[in-house]
């Protein structure tokens, strides 16, 4: 079930982002993205233990939460960061933090993802962060899903763009040519993730690399793909959130659409 938010109705809520004159398309996109995490913070109450996502569109969530509990509007709210670069920003905005030790069910986490299919099922980790973000999402009660239209596809890996899976540095070659094997009816190239800037391999917070897969076809039955990956070893995690999200939150150009699991 879907429930739109049109432009005119998005402009009258309090949380709506300024309006700029004459704003170019990436900032009419990033305030669609603002507003799409304001929404997602609607479903956060006082009290509530919640999973902080990483990401730019998650970003705005967890500015939100630190700007209501500034405020006084929301209270006693714990945060559970998905990254490093998360823990840093929740604890600059002044969200207590703990971990999955501590509160090992949380209520609530609002994160975005890199590919949606019809079914809600995800593709997250293209950030670099997909480990840490399923353990805590998959710890909590209500999983809240932000992303632009763009990241809307007709099956998984249909974007073209990588479908990641977290790996240990040992044999990592190893790793990637099982895995490409694995999917080689899908047309499956295995790359290992590297940083831009000096060509090394990037490196996850938890010290492991990244493989990104990239499809020319669907790879079918997405809990039989999962399992057939964790099975692999070297294989860490993967980035198939299969069944996880509970609603989806799309910023789009005729507005914010609200998707809930059926």
């Amino acid at each position: 079930m879907a429930t739109a938010y049109a432009p005119h109705f998005i402009a009258s809520q309090k949380a709506a982002a300024q309006t700029m004159s004459s704003p170019s398309l990436t900032m009419a996109q990033d305030e669609l993205k603002k507003i799409a995490a304001y929404k997602a913070v609607e479903f956060v109450e006082s009290g509530m233990v919640v999973g902080l996502g990483t990401g730019s569109t998650a970003k705005h969530a967890v500015d939100r939460i630190g700007e209501l509990l500034q405020q006084g509007v929301l209270s006693t709210i714990v945060g559970i960061p998905t990254s490093m670069k998360t823990h840093e920003q929740a604890l600059s905005v002044n969200i207590p933090l703990s971990d999955l030790d501590t509160h090992p069910v949380i209520d609530l986490a609002i994160d975005g993802a890199d590919e949606v299919d019809p079914d809600l099922n995800l593709v997250k980790g293209r950030g670099g962060s997909l480990l840490r973000e399923k353990m805590i999402e998959f710890a909590s009660k209500k999983f809240v899903v932000i992303v632009d239209e763009s990241k809307l596809v007709d099956y998984i890996g249909g974007s073209g763009l990588a479908m990641p899976v977290e790996v240990v540095p040992f044999c990592w070659k190893f790793t990637a040519q099982r895995l490409q094997l694995l999917f080689e009816e899908a047309g499956c190239v295995a790359e290992l993730r590297t940083c831009p800037e000096t060509g090394d391999p990037f490196v996850t917070d938890n010290r492991n690399y990244t493989i990104d897969l990239f499809f020319k076809k669907s790879i079918g039955d997405l809990k039989a793909a999962g399992d057939a990956i964790l099975r692999l070893p070297g294989v860490v995690e993967h980035g198939l959130f299969v069944d996880m999200a509970t609603v989806v939150i799309v910023a789009g150009d005729g507005g914010v659409t609200v998707k809930n699991k059926s």
